[in-house]
């Protein structure tokens, strides 16, 4: 006997597929009982198991972090180049582990935190370097790639279609962004404006142009959407 969906072997006791749990039911075939082909799949606490993994992810992470501060005070009598160290653990932390501490993580949410804390890290770089470029360059350049993302990642999860005009209109968004970036080196590095920026330019508003004409038209749109899946 076979599942009528998928086609995997059952035995004569199942009384629903164990791949895809199609009921298994004709009215010609008697069911009997009989040995089952497949264990049962019993499903564990994944709420207990999910809690332990964060918590030794996060032991491993405050470890990693304490033994190069030690080290750092006891060479060099403070904290200098630990704090490279603490700041970009902290960044992996925020985006890889911190959200999984919610029961359904909102990436609306975690992708602004996620560049908060690049925000700051870049912060602790310029105040320790005395760089000074932080307002001028990697403030604004942080600031406006997470305000991009995060509204494509709003519209994406609360806006059921659309979504070539939505990530059409990203990519040309992303074309400016660029200009922008070169804009921001020229003003606070004193790098001559070359305007190499205009190549990636054109390029993502052709593309983002090619996506919103075809989420435009319905027959290319449903022919890829029957091609890839979307």
């Amino acid at each position: 006997m076979y599942c009528i969906k998928c086609g995997v072997e059952l035995g004569d006791s199942e009384k629903s597929c164990p791949l895809c749990g199609t009921p298994v039911f004709h009215p010609d075939i008697k069911r009997e009982e009989g040995e089952r082909l497949y264990p049962e799949y019993i499903q564990t606490d994944k709420k207990y198991n999910r809690r332990a993994m964060l918590i030794i992810l996060t032991a491993v992470f405050a470890l990693t972090a304490m033994i190069p501060t030690l080290l750092d005070i006891r060479l060099c009598g403070g904290i200098s180049w630990s704090g490279y160290v603490i700041g970009g653990l902290g960044i992996f932390y925020v985006s890889l582990v911190l959200p999984y501490w919610f029961k359904r993580p909102n990436p609306v949410i975690f992708i602004p935190s996620t560049f908060a804390a690049v925000e700051l890290f870049l912060l602790y770089i310029s105040l320790h370097t005395g760089g000074g470029w932080f307002l001028s360059f990697g403030f604004p350049v942080t600031g406006i790639l997470g305000i991009i993302i995060t509204a494509v990642a709003a519209m994406v999860k609360y806006i059921k279609k659309g979504h070539f005009f939505i990530f059409g209109g990203m990519i040309i968004a992303l074309g400016g962004y660029i200009v922008l970036i070169e804009l921001f080196i020229h003003v606070t590095f004193g790098v001559r404006f070359i305007f190499w920026s205009l190549y990636p330019l054109i390029c993502l508003v052709t593309v983002g142009a090619l996506l919103i004409v075809i989420g435009s038209c319905r027959p290319m749109r449903e022919a890829l959407g029957r091609k890839f899946f979307i």
